[in-house]
């Protein structure tokens, strides 16, 4: 570049590009007060309790809704890749050789075929969530982004937020910690409360279960507190992985060695209300037995935290 040329113009925040699958508006389990929830795609974790499995992937996907199906074959007649076709029990679509270009939803009237994620700009996705300044304003709540992993798109969060707050609006995150000290660096400072998963205390079953160790989590987790923005510790129950006494105890010492005060952690009981997702996904869910807790043993789980000293929470 010649030293006489412009510098490049520097992208404005509401210009900025993410990927979202879903915007959830009056949500009331996902941080203080009303909120709108901003689901991003993509996550470096997989986890095989995972109840969002739409979320895994970073790039859109099209899902199939067999209730919705009337098998016209339509979708077949248009699919350029010829990954989809019509049998007696429904549309079957290979996914190896399916695009995702949206060719098959185009022309699905009943709409049995939908495609999930698409490309917005963070002032796209803040004239959304401004709808309902009013409802934040009065409950105490705002904006919360959650995933997928919000951190594997740290610029586009930190824009996202950086208009939020210029509005006046709270802004959270929901996050499972597994990213890089870069990325927390670009959000932070924008965010007034990070909801921070720890799923596992042992490094090994972390990897087993999610894919990946949880030695950068729990860095993360200190440098989270160590940047003074509030942290609530979200634990997911999930029945004989880490609901047992052994991994509690660890979790729980995790959470109550933590500089907050005071510590808060919400307790998240297994529930089983993705499995479908993962049919429309063509997927298999990995743990079909598990079953949900009961409400002594959630309680018993309670109790074992409040042993810690720390204020626990059950979210439902």
């Amino acid at each position: 570049m010649s030293p006489d040329a412009p510098a490049p113009a520097k992208k404005s925040p509401a210009d900025i590009k993410g990927i979202v699958f879903n915007i959830q508006r009056f949500s009331i389990q996902d941080g203080p007060g009303i909120r709108t929830t901003v689901f991003l795609k993509g996550c470096p974790l997989h986890c095989a309790w995972c109840s969002n499995p739409e979320s895994q992937n970073f790039r859109p996907e099209v899902v199939h809704r067999d209730s919705l199906c009337t098998k016209c074959g339509l979708c077949a007649g248009v699919c350029p890749e010829n990954a989809i076709t019509v049998k007696d029990k429904g549309v079957s679509i290979d996914r190896k050789a399916c695009t995702n270009c949206g060719d098959c939803v185009s022309v699905c009237l009943p709409g049995a075929l939908k495609v999930l994620g698409q490309t917005m700009s963070a002032g796209e996705v803040f004239r959304e969530t401004k709808k309902d300044a009013d409802f934040f304003w009065n409950s105490g709540g705002g904006v919360t982004v959650s995933g997928g992993e919000p951190l594997a798109q740290p610029d586009f969060v930190a824009a996202l937020f950086r208009l939020c707050v210029d509005y006046g609006i709270d802004t959270c995150i929901e996050t499972s910690g597994f990213a890089s000290a870069e990325a927390l660096e670009k959000v932070l400072p924008q965010t007034s409360l990070v909801l921070y998963d720890v799923k596992l205390g042992d490094r090994e079953c972390h990897r087993k279960w999610t894919g990946v160790s949880n030695e950068e989590i729990l860095k993360n987790l200190e440098r989270v507190i160590a940047s003074g923005v509030a942290v609530t510790i979200r634990v997911p129950l999930i029945p004989g992985i880490n609901d047992v006494e052994q991994e509690l105890e660890k979790i729980a010492r995790i959470a109550a060695d933590a500089q907050i005060k005071p510590v808060k952690v919400e307790l998240l009981p297994y529930h089983r209300f993705g499995i479908g997702k993962y049919q429309q996904l063509d997927r298999e869910y990995l743990l079909p037995e598990l079953t949900t807790q009961k409400a002594p043993e959630i309680l018993r789980i309670k109790e074992l935290f409040e042993s810690f000293g720390l204020a626990c929470e059950i979210v439902l």
